[in-house]
C-alpha cells in the first residue's frame, strides 16, 4: 500500500521554499523612471494606499494625449484618407481639456498643435505600415517583467524602429535618445517581440520638426537593462523593508529640486513645500508668445 508523506514533511517541497527564486518585479518605463527621478513620488503613487491625493490635472498632459491619440488615429485610418484634410477632425475628437488656463489658451493650444500635426504628417509616407501604432511590447529578464507602449514601430530595411514623440521642450538631440532608458526598453522589448534586430530609436519633436536618434548596439542596449534591473532591485528592496515594519520615509526619500514644483504630489510632501509651485497652465504659456 502506498503511503502518503507527512503533511508537514511535504510543505516546504510543495511551495518551493527551498532555492525559491525571487518574484519577477512587473514594471513600465514610467513606474522605473519616476523611482529614479524621486523615490518619494514612486511610494506615494505606487506603494501607499490609498495613494496622497494629486493636484489638478496638467495642461502639457492634455496636450501630448491629444496629439498622441490623434496620430494613432491617423494611422488607423484607409491609407487613401491619410492627409492633413483628415486631422481638424481626429485632433477635435480626441482634444482634451484638462488644464487649460481659460478658454483662449486652450483655442491657441489647440490651434499650435493642429500646425504640428500638418507639418508632421506632410513628411509621412501614407501608405507605409508600421509595425505598431501605440503597441504594447514585452519581454522578460531575470528580475524583470517588462511591457510598455511605443508610440511607433517603423520597419525599415529589415529591421525595427522604435518613434517616441515629444511635445514638449525643445532642445532634443542624440544625448537624449542615447540617455532614454524607456526607448531602450522598447528596443530590447521589440527585437524580441518581432524577431528581428531594433537598435535604432527616436525622438520626434512636433513643435520643432526635428529627430534626435540613436544607433544603440547589443552591449548598450544590455547596460540598459542592467540599470532597470538594479532600480528594480532596489524598489523591491525598499517595499520589502517597509512591509517588514522599516519607516518609508526612509526607504523612499524625497528628492528635493526643480522637479518638485511640478510633482502632482507637493501639496502634500513636506519636502516640496519651499518649492515654487507651478501652475497647470505653466508649460504651454509659451504658446501664447509664439
Amino acid at each position: 500500500m502506498r503511503r502518503t508523506p507527512p503533511r508537514s514533511a511535504a510543505v516546504p517541497e510543495q511551495l518551493g521554499f527551498a532555492g525559491m527564486p525571487e518574484r519577477l518585479f512587473v514594471c513600465t518605463p514610467s513606474k522605473l523612471g519616476t523611482y529614479v527621478d524621486c523615490p518619494r513620488r514612486y511610494r506615494y503613487t505606487y506603494v501607499d494606499r490609498p495613494s496622497p491625493p494629486k493636484g489638478p490635472p496638467w495642461a502639457h498632459n492634455s496636450l501630448g494625449a491629444s496629439v498622441h491619440t490623434a496620430l494613432k488615429n491617423w494611422y488607423a485610418l484607409p491609407a487613401a484618407r491619410r492627409s492633413a484634410a483628415s486631422l481638424p477632425t481626429l485632433l477635435k475628437a480626441t482634444w482634451v481639456r484638462e488644464g487649460y488656463r481659460d478658454v483662449e489658451q486652450e483655442r491657441i493650444t489647440y490651434r499650435k498643435a493642429l500646425e504640428w500635426l500638418d507639418t508632421y504628417v506632410a513628411g509621412l509616407d501614407p501608405e507605409e505600415e508600421p509595425l505598431g501604432v501605440e503597441r504594447v511590447v514585452a519581454t522578460k529578464t531575470g528580475v524583470l517583467a517588462f511591457n510598455g507602449r511605443a508610440d511607433r514601430i517603423d520597419a525599415r530595411d529589415g529591421e525595427a524602429v522604435i518613434v517616441d514623440y515629444k511635445t514638449g521642450r525643445s532642445g532634443l538631440d542624440a544625448d537624449d535618445a542615447r540617455g532614454s532608458q524607456a526607448l531602450a526598453l522598447y528596443a530590447y522589448a521589440a527585437q524580441r517581440v518581432f524577431r528581428r534586430p531594433c537598435r535604432r530609436v527616436e525622438l520626434h519633436h512636433l513643435p520643432t520638426g526635428t529627430v534626435a536618434a540613436h544607433e544603440h548596439t547589443e552591449e548598450s542596449l544590455a547596460r540598459q537593462v542592467a540599470r532597470a534591473e538594479d532600480t528594480a532591485r532596489d524598489i523591491m528592496a525598499a517595499e520589502k523593508a517597509v512591509a517588514a515594519g522599516a519607516d518609508p520615509d526612509a526607504e523612499f526619500p524625497a528628492n528635493p529640486g526643480l522637479l518638485c514644483g511640478w510633482c502632482d504630489f507637493r501639496r502634500v510632501c513636506p519636502a516640496a513645500a519651499d518649492a515654487q509651485p507651478k501652475e497647470p497652465w505653466t508649460s504651454v504659456e509659451h504658446l501664447e508668445r509664439a
